[in-house]
């Protein structure tokens, strides 16, 4: 499923719109240099646009499940922690104060705010004591940041305004190839983090106790994931805003799809889905109301939520019946086993739950019976 809405919402970005591409022509226009309308369109525009939004999708989809693994809470997403509201101020704030900064370092500003908001939410709620006070911290924490960026936006003049708006919403409008050039360093210290982390994430999820008895330290490990995750989410902020809910959507569809994996399994399905998601949500987001082009974060805030909520709760009963379906086949096979066969060859009924209770206290197999041995088993009379 995965491979087939992937493939086809590929197509529809890089053939629908304005001038309209053939599909069979997409290889020749992308690859061929085809100097052509369509081939610059495109080559030069919408090739770079779907490889955003897969790598923004898969950073924002894989975060999402790290938070919530490591917080042990399936609505711990980046808007509720204040690492997108962070990520957001360290990017509008030298756009409003006139502050030029270099392309390469442009996602410096990002990681700084990401970590102030992710930093403030942990410090004041407490490193590791409780995930539920650092979700709700985390709200408040990210309200602060907002309140912070809407002063910004009063001392913008009126072009700063509409820029700060749009990238607010998350869009991927006019990326070129330099923005996702500007990724793949943070790319490569990201993805052997990832790796590293999974095995941690599905020890953490059995409490801090046990995490602790097991040997992980809890507080350090949440610390750690919570790093991974501002790596994850700053540069793909910095570039295209912070695109809504695709860390809550994404992780809630893996954990649908297999309720009774783990978090190592989860994550690159995590991943997968969430650049479906961003990519699925960019085609209306360009096509809707064309010529105007609408932000891709309103698509995703608009179906992600609702959808997540009915993952969630569908996905609870999923993985309670696939707790149950074990324990349940067992006993199934257990109980159509039969009679047993002993050495001599003759059938030994399996006695029930109670039954050497009741022999242990001197009563027989039924009421007021004498106890007796099983027929083919020794009894006390003939080791005398």
């Amino acid at each position: 499923m995965v491979a087939v809405l992937l493939a086809v919402s590929s197509v529809c970005a890089l053939s629908l719109g304005t001038p309209y591409v053939p599909p069979h022509r997409l290889v020749a226009a992308a690859l061929e240099g085809d100097t052509t309308l369509a081939g610059i369109v495109v080559s030069e525009l919408r090739v770079p646009r779907l490889l955003l939004a897969l790598i923004a999708g898969a950073c924002l989809g894989a975060a999402g499940l790290v938070l919530q693994e490591a917080l042990r809470n399936p609505l711990a997403v980046p808007e509720m922690l204040g690492v997108s509201s962070g990520a957001a101020l360290g990017v509008a704030a030298p756009l409003v104060l006139a502050f030029s900064l270099p392309a390469a370092v442009q996602p410096l500003p990002a990681l700084g705010g990401a970590a102030l908001g992710g930093g403030l939410t942990l410090l004041v709620a407490g490193i590791g004591r409780s995930p539920s006070a650092v979700l709700l911290t985390g709200a408040a924490v990210a309200a602060a940041l907002q309140a912070a960026l809407l002063v910004l936006m009063v001392m913008a003049d009126q072009l700063d305004l509409q820029l700060i708006y749009r990238y607010l919403l998350g869009s991927l409008s006019a990326r070129t190839w330099d923005d996702v050039t500007g990724l793949w360093p943070w790319l490569l210290v990201a993805a052997p983090a990832l790796v590293l982390c999974a095995p941690v994430l599905s020890v953490l999820r059995l409490g801090d106790e046990d995490a602790e008895a097991l040997g992980v330290r809890a507080q350090r490990a949440r610390l750690a994931a919570l790093a991974i995750a501002v790596v994850l989410i700053a540069p793909v902020t910095a570039v295209c805003g912070p695109v809504a809910w695709v860390g809550f959507l994404a992780p809630h569809l893996s954990r649908w799809f297999a309720p009774a994996a783990g978090a190592v399994r989860w994550l690159p399905w995590s991943a997968a889905w969430g650049a479906v998601v961003v990519v699925v949500a960019d085609v209306p987001a360009r096509l809707a109301l064309a010529p105007v082009e609408t932000p891709a974060g309103a698509w995703t805030a608009l179906l992600g939520v609702p959808a997540g909520v009915a993952l969630m709760r569908s996905g609870g009963r999923r993985r309670a019946a696939a707790r149950r379906s074990p324990a349940a086949s067992a006993g199934e096979r257990e109980r159509m086993s039969g009679p047993r066969k002993t050495v001599a060859g003759v059938a030994d009924a399996v006695p029930p739950a109670g039954a050497a209770h009741h022999v242990a206290r001197g009563g027989g197999p039924g009421p007021g019976g004498p106890a007796s041995p099983p027929l083919g088993t020794t009894g006390p009379e003939d080791l005398r």
